[in-house]
């Protein structure tokens, strides 16, 4: 289900680092070292995965890039708050 534009920033202001950039998710996640950036993009594939729901990510050293959908859903706001959560494992 989509949400109305004003529904839809709402609940990416309440995701800390994502923003949105024509009506995609974005957020940049920044690590100490490379390999700590490689385990998140693998715990973002098994949740991808799970969602049968897999967004575009750019890896440049010790920065990763997830954009997730074209059109949000509610969907992909579970997936942010999912992935959101193993970063915090992996800083």
């Amino acid at each position: 289900m989509q949400y109305t534009e004003e529904e839809l920033l709402e609940q990416i202001g309440k995701l800390d680092g994502w923003r949105l950039e024509q009506n995609t998710m974005v957020r940049k996640y920044m690590f100490g070292e490379y390999m700590k950036g490689i385990a998140f993009v693998d715990e973002v594939a098994a949740i991808s995965e799970a969602f049968d729901h897999h967004p575009h990510i750019t890896i440049d050293y010790k920065t990763v890039i997830l954009r997730l959908a074209a059109d949000v859903e509610k969907l992909d706001i579970r997936q942010a708050y999912e992935i959101n959560d193993a970063f915090e494992k992996n800083r």
